[in-house]
């Protein structure tokens, strides 16, 4: 009897120690070089172990089952799309799981971009259709808690990069896009914003308006200054941006602005128009959504462009023409007699 007691624990044992040598052992049956594995919400440590030995990232099932086992994370794997790349032991795809570390890719927008142009990189980076993106970006019901007259959510899609699954609709990537954007505009920039008489809605067209004229973030909160002065005195807004934004909107921008373009009939063209466009013409950063609700403290009304991504700020009409005439005039005949460089002017 003893003896048959020593023979059943050194097999115990055995089983023991050959099972612990199995979970190490490094394993990839994909022939493919990268292999992809879905775990549906709520699927248990069987159903995943089946998906994982179809597609060859373990040896069998009862190897992972084990794995889970030794590791004592039964409980922790999560639901996602994971990645595989090389050969794994059992007990390393265990912990990948229960880690949750699902596979993402980057999907960058950047300031300034309208959803049209959001929709483009979206295709582009093979995430979905463009049209999805356009149609998942109707949804004002997203932002009506803040601006409960939106149509659509043009300058509500906070442009930044959002790391997300290979397959996330169109539909999530805007909801994530709105949360950004209400996570930007945070409590304080909306207090701001009242403070200085302006809803959401105002602040946010203002700081697309700042977005599209500079770059420059020492330069945000001037040109955020000259609309506001605009804006106080009833002037004119005579923003560029906002007509190239109505020709877009219409299929008729070619990429060149001209002068019977400021004559082109749209409530966003601010040549025709007095005040703010009806909304946002582009998403803006934090940057300028800050400027826009915290402008300088200057009497500015005009600002010209250097044609370097810089600008000359003035006061009065007589300033401006000087400047016109400087960054403008001057400028571009020097250019022509093979000096200098160009501008272009904000009125």
């Amino acid at each position: 009897m003893a003896i048959l007691l020593v023979m059943l624990a050194a097999a115990a044992g055995g089983g023991a120690w050959w099972a612990y040598t199995r979970v190490q052992a490094p394993y990839r049956g994909a022939a493919a070089a990268e292999t992809f594995v879905e775990i549906p919400a709520g699927t248990g440590p069987i159903g995943i172990g089946a998906r994982l030995v179809d597609a060859g990232i373990v040896q069998d099932a009862w190897t992972f089952r084990a794995a889970v086992l030794l590791s004592g994370r039964a409980r922790e794997l999560k639901a996602g799309e994971y990645r595989f790349a090389a050969p794994m032991t059992s007990l390393e795809v265990v912990d990948k799981i229960a880690r949750g570390d699902v596979y993402t890719r980057m999907l960058t927008f950047r300031e300034g971009l309208t959803v049209a142009e959001m929709a483009v990189v979206f295709e582009a980076r093979g995430f979905g259709v463009a049209a999805e993106f356009i149609t998942a970006a109707q949804n004002a019901r997203l932002i009506q808690d803040l601006d409960p007259t939106a149509r659509d959510l043009e300058g509500y899609l906070f442009p930044e990069t959002y790391a997300l699954p290979r397959n996330t609709p169109a539909a999530e990537v805007v909801a994530q896009m709105v949360a950004g954007f209400k996570t930007a505009f945070d409590e304080g920039l909306r207090s701001a914003a009242t403070a200085e008489g302006l809803t959401v809605r105002q602040a946010v067209t203002l700081a697309s308006l700042v977005e599209k004229e500079t770059a420059s973030g020492d330069e945000r909160p001037l040109v955020a200054a000259v609309y506001r002065n605009r804006m106080k005195i009833r002037m004119g807004m005579q923003a560029d941006p906002t007509v190239i934004y109505a020709l877009q909107k219409a299929g008729r921008y070619d990429g060149n602005l001209t002068k019977s373009d400021l004559q082109f009939d749209s409530p966003y063209n601010t040549y025709r128009y007095a005040g703010l466009p009806p909304g946002p013409i582009a998403s803006a950063g934090r940057a300028s959504l800050a400027a826009a609700v915290k402008p300088a403290a200057v009497d500015y009304l005009y600002f010209v462009s250097r044609n370097d991504g810089t600008h000359v700020f003035a006061t009065t009409l007589a300033e401006h023409n000087q400047n016109v005439f400087t960054w403008q005039v001057e400028y571009f005949r020097n250019r022509r007699r093979g000096s200098g460089s160009g501008i272009r002017q904000q009125p």
